[in-house]
């Protein structure tokens, strides 16, 4: 059998074609472009299907399965049956910031949190952005008859039936991730009716066909991924260093509420729960530096130039917070700089300086989670520097594995597709299927102490609010 992985990203979509030994026959991407405008961002609702439509009806390859993986929080409303009222309000549309105080104060950050895993109330949640429609349109309010996120949407269009995953619903602020029952409380304040939303199932569910093809449930991208890197058991995370950083590990309960967090626990494949941590510049910031300073090197001579310097950038210290700073210090005021200069320093230490930042903030992330980690599996555009991802090692002092397969999110739909058909009897069984490529053991030789200290004290010195 060959299984199908679609993966609905914020700009583009990915889809991926395997056998049942999880090799690749097939891969295609089309990129599309969302509107937006202050913190309005929206999508005609219908394109997600055509799109997607036109992947599967195009194929010249037979599939027997596919699952789909989206991004968690835009937010598609229609009639009864299933015409969009409106267009879609994207996960990263921000409209709803006095809806968002409004449902703190009603609720507080802690109780959301115990109920859903969210430790803030943002106003890019789905309930939040359901009371500013009701609030603001409410002729639209009116005739919503069904509230979908993409893959709910996508799979009622397939099939006909009008279902969700639990995985993408964890932050929608009205999913109780300890029941694995829609919050009454939430929907009730917010005005709700029950009816309108889908039948909650787990991942990797059959769901029903098209044109042949078995429709499976999937995960949300985060999970999907992690699904597809092989991160299914405890001691093993991802960390994806792509424009931004998310690292994320597996937990068997949510963590205590702490006012001061703001890492997210959400619910997995599995029925147990995940923690996922993010930094708002990772490869962006090594990308900028490229565009602005080295316009004329490719990522491979950066790297060639970075593998020249010492560890520690002989004193060069490099803070990357050129969009604020996320985990573990909220602070949309910081910002990116450079300390610790001296004539000696050259482009190459400027170019180290901005990798070893980036593994300062895994470093980070991963002390503050608390985490028992003996391996990371890397992932995204910088998995493919052997120089940035054997600093990481000797940084972390963890093993660190890339893979073969860089597509993981639609990996871990065709795995889902196929626990769902009876290909596999489980995720876990496959793990032996999922290739890895390098491995990277911490060079005990090497001390990254002094920089990484060097790091903390910037940070703490600079990373303020003004």
């Amino acid at each position: 059998m060959n299984l199908m992985g679609i993966d609905v990203g914020t700009s583009s979509i990915k889809t991926a074609i395997f056998n049942e030994k999880l090799e690749m026959l097939k891969t295609s991407n089309i990129d599309y472009l969302i509107e937006a405008h202050d913190n309005f961002v929206e999508f005609d609702a219908e394109k997600y299907w055509e799109m997607v439509k036109t992947e599967i009806d195009n194929l010249d390859i037979k599939v027997d399965a596919l699952a789909i993986d989206t991004q968690c929080e835009t937010l598609i409303l229609t009639d009864e049956e299933g015409n969009p009222v409106r267009k879609a309000i994207v996960w990263l549309d921000n409209r709803a910031i006095e809806e968002s105080s409004e449902i703190e104060d009603y609720f507080g950050r802690q109780l959301v949190y115990e109920i859903t895993g969210q430790p803030e109330i943002t106003a890019t949640w789905p309930a939040c952005k359901l009371l500013w429609v009701k609030k603001n349109e409410p002729e639209v309010w009116a005739k919503t008859k069904k509230i979908f996120l993409i893959e709910d949407y996508l799979l009622f269009k397939l099939t006909g039936k009008f279902v969700t995953e639990k995985t993408l619903q964890s932050s929608t602020i009205y999913f109780d991730i300890n029941k694995s029952i829609w919050w009454k409380g939430m929907l009730d304040y917010i005005g709700i009716k029950p009816s309108m939303l889908p039948t909650l199932l787990d991942s990797g569910k059959y769901v029903g066909d098209y044109n042949g093809i078995k429709i499976v449930t999937g995960a949300m991208d985060q999970v999907s991924g992690a699904i597809g890197a092989g991160v299914v058991k405890k001691g093993i995370i991802s960390e994806m260093t792509g424009t931004t950083m998310a690292i994320f590990s597996l937990c068997d309960s949510i963590p205590p509420f702490s006012k001061d967090s703001i890492v997210p626990c959400h619910y997995n494949y599995d029925g147990k729960y995940c923690l996922l941590a993010w930094s708002s510049t990772a490869g962006m910031a090594l990308k900028w530096f490229r565009n602005a300073v080295c316009e004329n090197f490719s990522f491979k001579e950066l790297d060639e130039l970075a593998d020249k310097i010492a560890p520690g950038s002989d004193g060069l210290t490099f803070l990357p917070h050129l969009c604020g700073s996320t985990m573990p210090k909220y602070n949309p005021q910081a910002r990116g700089s450079f300390t610790g200069l001296t004539p000696e320093h050259t482009r190459g230490h400027f170019v180290r300086s901005i990798m070893e930042a980036i593994a300062c903030t895994l470093k980070e992330n991963l002390d503050y989670l608390d985490l028992n980690v003996h391996e990371i599996r890397a992932m995204g555009g910088a998995s493919k520097s052997k120089v940035w991802c054997q600093m990481k090692a000797d940084l972390t002092k963890k093993k660190l594995v890339t893979l073969k397969n860089n597509e993981t999110a639609c990996l871990g739909g065709a795995i889902l597709a196929g626990v769902g058909t009876g290909v596999f009897k489980s995720v876990e069984s496959v793990l032996n299927l999922i290739q890895t490529e390098h491995v990277y053991e911490p060079n005990k030789d090497v001390d990254y102490t002094p920089c990484y200290e060097n790091y903390l004290k910037m940070d703490g010195i600079l990373n303020i609010k003004l």
